[in-house]
């Protein structure tokens, strides 16, 4: 009797068993079908006239109501009317209170804060950095963006702790804002200028506006983070005691989310004054409108004499803020009590000796000084350079041989083919619902008949994001394998992550002249620093005992690097990608200013002109670019944690 053997089963592959590749295997299966199908019917590859909306009509006629009825319309007379007088008066009466104080009163207040919160290093430092901002001859300007800061925050704050605790109080308001936020917090901050402009005019209240919509969201995410990250064990001890949801709120959810909130007062801060240039192009003044108007003379040293205040104010603010949120001040109502009346002396000495205004015999001139460097610079490094060449023909080249063949790739491809690999990449690393809003966000830009100028500014940002991971990833990886590396890079990373994004162009112009190569080098300086910051920290943070039990088994460094720390670091690497596309398309945008071109032109020369179906068009395709590239480079694992 013959014996029957039972047959083997067969085992698939490991890689074949990989959830990508099965997204991978769907989609190709998928674009086998279509890809036949669109090239039949769209052979041409560009975006189709069928599918284009033409706003400019219905967005003329809304700025020729908006124009005819400012100063009539109920709406402007009593609602808007009254929220730009609160503004004025507020920002005004912040500034007032800061002159009457002195300069010697407000470096006291300033130094004394620090010292509650932080300590005697960070009171030095913040009186330094007052102490400085007189020096240079800005105290006048400083003054009035303090102020504008000021009340700016404040909004902010107020505006972000309302949404955030709508949000960390009910899951349908959480869902409501998630996209709201989600696209103030992707919009840069140039595209929405012309809105406000138009609404509010030329002036203080539109730079306070649009301040409060670029540095809300921080506030909010963070309140309802902190709120629903609240201890559930504390949350039911206090319900077991009979407390009331709003005794429940007060004496539990908020002291326990009291380091995400500090956090978003820490965050708001630095949005807030990093639109404090921005923010001159609309009437703002202070120390925004010295930079600005330096950008328009292409006067570096006028722009690093303004711009040196707004980095140590930033640079003290963060200091004090995250002191704060660490927990670290020193507590008690008697020291509080010492050091108010302490300022308050210093302040009335100042008033009784006539000592309010900076006297000018103090200020220290860098101006000519920084301007006969970087003439030196741009008359040996320009051009001529022996061998390498000068700056010129390095942004000549690279426009040549990167920006100039990216930019034509991208705009030869057929349209629904950009869909498709935009739908491949973020489901590759999300979801359906990923991929979904990013080709839907990809689609609204040709929709609205912007589909070339968006390319060329995609490949701004790609070759931009490329030249970024690649310095940021090395020096990061650098960072993290050496302490010294790690001090030595801080201040300079400090002082990177504070500059305003227009203080960039300034210095790049000077170097590589007027193009989209200056707009992309403004960029990689701008987005850099977070890269190498969230970089060092991933790599950081790995579990020590891998790395101890790949050395036990003899792995070099190399390998340890390669084959363990990148792999466990996977999340903060791809988070760093995020980051770097999203700074990065930031300081693209403000590049049209210097040439960039494209979308970012666009946004610029609608609001020159007042032409708001130009910019508010090239801003909503920014949201839309923005939002898509999110989308793509944002990992599973953070839009779960954030809720996104």
């Amino acid at each position: 009797m013959a014996t029957v053997t039972a047959p083997v089963p067969r085992t698939i592959p490991a890689v074949f068993r990989h959830r990508a590749v099965h997204k991978l295997v769907l989609i190709a299966a998928v674009a086998a079908i279509l890809v036949p199908l669109a090239n039949a019917r769209w052979a041409s590859g560009t975006w189709p006239d069928a599918l284009t909306i033409d706003l400019s009509d219905p967005l003329t006629r809304a700025s020729d109501w908006i124009v005819d009825n400012r100063d009539s319309h109920p709406l402007f007379l009593y609602f808007f009317g009254h929220v730009s007088n609160a503004v004025v008066l507020g920002v005004r009466a912040v500034y007032l209170v800061l002159l009457a104080a002195g300069w010697a009163g407000v470096t006291a207040i300033g130094a004394l804060v620090a010292w509650r919160v932080a300590g005697i290093r960070l009171a030095l430092g913040s009186a330094a950095a007052f102490l400085a901002c007189g020096l240079l001859g800005m105290w006048v300007p400083t003054m009035q963006t303090l102020a504008l800061m000021v009340v700016a925050v404040l909004a902010s704050v107020v505006v972000g702790a309302f949404l955030g605790l709508a949000a960390g109080l009910s899951d349908r308001m959480d869902r409501a804002l998630r996209p709201v936020l989600d696209t103030m917090q992707v919009l840069p901050a140039y595209a929405y200028l012309l809105p406000v402009v138009m609404v509010f005019g030329m002036g203080v209240p539109a730079a306070v506006l649009a301040t409060v919509v670029y540095a809300a969201p921080p506030m909010a995410r963070l309140t309802a983070l902190g709120l629903r990250g609240a201890d559930k064990e504390v949350l039911e001890a206090v319900d077991s005691l009979g407390a009331t949801a709003r005794q429940r709120l007060l004496t539990a959810r908020i002291p326990l989310a009291r380091r995400e909130l500090l956090l978003g007062l820490n965050q708001t801060i630095m949005m807030a004054l990093s639109m404090a240039v921005i923010a001159s192009v609309i009437g703002a003044g202070g120390l925004g409108d010295r930079v600005y108007q330096a950008l328009a003379s292409v006067d570096v040293g006028a722009a690093l004499a303004a711009g040196i205040p707004i980095v140590l104010l930033a640079v003290v603010l963060d200091r004090v803020t995250a002191a704060a949120g660490d927990g670290t001040e020193s507590s008690g109502r008697r020291g509080w009590a010492y050091a108010f009346v302490a300022a308050l002396a210093v302040a009335v000495a100042g008033r009784l000796m006539g000592r309010l205004d900076w006297p000018d015999a103090w200020v220290v001139q860098i101006a000519q000084p920084v301007n006969r460097a970087v003439d030196w610079m741009t008359a040996h490094l320009y051009s001529g350079v022996p061998v390498v060449g000068g700056t010129a023909d390095w942004a000549a080249h690279f426009t040549t041989w990167v920006l100039n063949p990216l930019r034509d790739g991208l705009q030869w491809l057929p349209w629904w083919s950009v869909l498709l690999v935009v739908a491949t990449l973020a489901w590759l690393i999300g979801t359906w619902r990923t991929a979904l809003t990013a080709v839907l966000a990809m689609a609204a830009i040709g929709v609205l008949g912007v589909w070339e100028p968006s390319l060329d500014t995609l490949s701004q940002v790609l070759a931009a994001v490329a030249v970024t991971l690649v310095i940021g990833f090395a020096t990061g990886i650098a960072a993290a394998r050496s302490d010294r590396v790690e001090r030595l890079l801080r201040p300079v990373l400090d002082v990177f992550q504070t500059m305003p994004q227009f203080v960039y162009l300034i210095p790049v112009v000077a170097l590589f002249g007027v193009g989209r190569a200056p707009a992309v080098a403004a960029a990689v300086v701008y987005a850099l620093p977070a890269v190498v910051r969230i970089t060092t920290q991933g790599l950081r943070q790995v579990d020590p005992a891998a790395l101890e039990s790949s050395s036990s088994l003899g792995a070099t460094a190399w390998q340890q690097l390669r084959q363990v720390q990148l792999p466990l670091a996977r999340p903060a690497l791809l988070l760093a990608v995020n980051q770097g596309v999203v700074l990065v398309l930031a300081v693209v945008i403000i590049g049209g200013l210097v040439g960039g071109g494209a979308l970012g032109y666009d946004a610029v020369f609608g609001l020159a002109q007042g032409d708001l179906a130009t910019g508010l068009v090239a801003g909503a395709a920014i949201v839309c670019l923005g939002l898509m590239l999110d989308r793509v480079t944002q990992p599973t694992e953070r839009r779960t944690k954030k809720g996104a």
